[in-house]
């Protein structure tokens, strides 16, 4: 979203702001000659040591005990909640659960996933559940209105609408972002030509109104200088009143059409199916492997080869029992057969797969963590930081309005609480509680898929075992809770063995 590759300030970064096998090469490289530091570690991970695997395994236990915890504690609380809800619950195992589980927690993923870009930072966007909201409403809205949004909207509504979009324009541009221009400009044609309803061209007016938001946002927070936790509080509530606006007291849009339905309720087909894993599994195992090999014939530090076989090893296999699973006949009646892997698998992780090399493979990605890691440090390295800071929301919107755009297919509909409720505090809560820092600086998007693949099952394990929505909401707040007093006690036990 940044533009880095063009701007003349991204010429310098700080150690901070390397990415994890960049800045162990270059420390590998600048030391050669002397005596290698005692462990060659950072917040990234195991896969940074070039000893044997005994000596890797012991390493990473002290940084455990030193507080780096990584995504360890989600892992081992979602290993907890599936070992508890299958011994209580019967059905909680069973083919069709299991894939409902997927459909339920897709949005959530998806906005956790837009959030993290902005936690890195250390700010915050309490607005991204209701911005959501307004996304799915003006997709709505221009489906049932046959693509007359003024119609829908009327006059002044629909003028009110045109100008944010031309503003949120007018302000990428001013920052130079200029993705977030061209994408709220062609919320913009599609609004004043009247395109004719189609579900992409919906699908599309969704992202493209989700930027526009992001880019004021962003604005205002990095360039007017106001707090996140203001600018979005207040935008909470305001684009609450908005999606109430377009959608009025009591009433609902449905979302009649096939493929706007068939985003979040769909399936692959058995081949389909098998070829996404063969592609997902593949690719990651070629990626891995690759760049091990690769690393290790230059002489430049690597994991273990055990370790990264064994790793690598353990996704394929995993896949491949989850994808023979998800295509056998998970249907309860004998006359409609329901098989193949849920859509939204393939969308949450084309996401995770691009948000993932953006952040760790480029140098924007880099910025994102010197920012976070220390502003006023990016700052002096000659990063663009309220460029940065402005990105992020530019991203964490775009995110929020796919998460709406599977949220309203999995509903078949758009109410007004769209986007409101619990869904920004859980999608929050799935990024915290798969281990990315509320303080800034630390965490990936996979933290975002394992702490929704947490909430999820809790969600779904306490609707089997019919609790009521009370009980939901404290076994929540308490895992969020719990997970957040982890963060900030490994961070303090950090801070003191350095």
């Amino acid at each position: 979203m940044a533009d880095d590759e063009t701007s003349p300030t991204a010429t310098a970064t700080p150690a901070a702001s390397l990415d994890p096998d960049q800045h162990h090469t270059d420390q590998h490289d600048s030391d050669q000659h002397y005596t290698d530091p005692p462990a060659a570690i950072t917040d990234f991970g195991i896969d940074t040591t070039s000893r044997s695997t005994d000596e890797a395994v012991r390493d990473y236990w002290a940084r455990l005990r030193g507080g780096d915890l990584g995504p360890l504690p989600a892992l081992l609380g979602l290993v907890v909640l599936l070992a508890v809800f299958s011994s209580l619950a019967d059905t909680f195992l069973t083919l069709g659960n299991i894939a409902n589980l997927l459909a339920q927690g897709a949005s959530i993923t998806i906005i956790a996933m837009g959030l993290v870009f902005v936690l890195l930072l250390g700010e915050i966007d309490l607005s991204a559940g209701t911005a959501s909201g307004v996304a799915a409403s003006v997709m709505a809205l221009h489906l049932v209105k046959g693509g007359n949004l003024l119609g829908g909207m009327g006059q002044g509504v629909f003028l009110a609408f045109c100008a944010f979009l031309l503003l949120a324009a007018l302000l990428a541009a001013v920052m130079r972002i200029w993705a977030g221009a061209a994408i709220s400009l062609v919320a913009l044609v599609i609004a004043v030509i009247g395109v004719p309803p189609n579900p992409w061209v919906e699908m599309l007016l969704a992202i493209c109104v989700g930027t526009a938001i992001g880019c004021v946002t962003g604005f205002l927070v990095a360039k007017v200088g106001i707090p996140s936790f203001v600018v979005t509080l207040a935008l909470f509530l305001a684009w609450g009143g908005v999606v109430l606006q377009l959608i009025g007291q009591g009433g609902t849009l449905g979302l009649n059409d096939d493929v706007l339905f068939r985003v979040a309720n769909g399936n692959l087909g058995t081949a389909g199916s098998w070829v996404l894993c063969a592609v997902a599994a593949g690719g990651y195992a070629a990626v891995v492997l690759g760049r091990h090999f690769s690393r290790l014939r230059k002489g430049l530090v690597a994991p273990p080869t055990p370790l990264v076989l064994t790793k690598v090893g353990a996704v394929v296999v995993l896949a491949a029992v989850g994808t023979h699973l998800l295509t056998l006949n998970r249907s309860v009646s004998d006359v409609v057969v329901i098989t193949g892997v849920p859509y939204v698998v393939p969308i949450v992780l084309v996401l995770l797969v691009i948000g993932t090399f953006v952040l760790e493979r480029t140098r924007y990605g880099r910025h994102v963590y010197a920012v976070g890691g220390n502003r006023e440090a990016a700052r002096r390295a000659g990063i663009d930081v309220a460029r940065v800071r402005m990105s992020v929301f530019v991203i964490c919107s775009a995110a929020a309005a796919v998460g709406a755009i599977v949220y309203s297919s999995k509903v078949g509909s758009v109410d007004p609480n769209a986007g409101g409720g619990n869904t920004l505090l859980l999608s929050v809560g799935a990024a915290v509680i798969g281990g990315t820092s509320l303080f800034g600086g630390k965490g990936r998007l996979r933290d975002a898929v394992i702490g929704a693949a947490v909430l999820a099952t809790i969600n779904n394990g306490m609707g089997l075992l019919k609790q009521p929505a009370a009980v939901v909401f404290i076994v929540t707040g308490l895992v969020l809770l719990l997970a957040a007093g982890v963060d900030a006690l490994s961070r303090r036990r950090a801070a003191a063995a350095r």
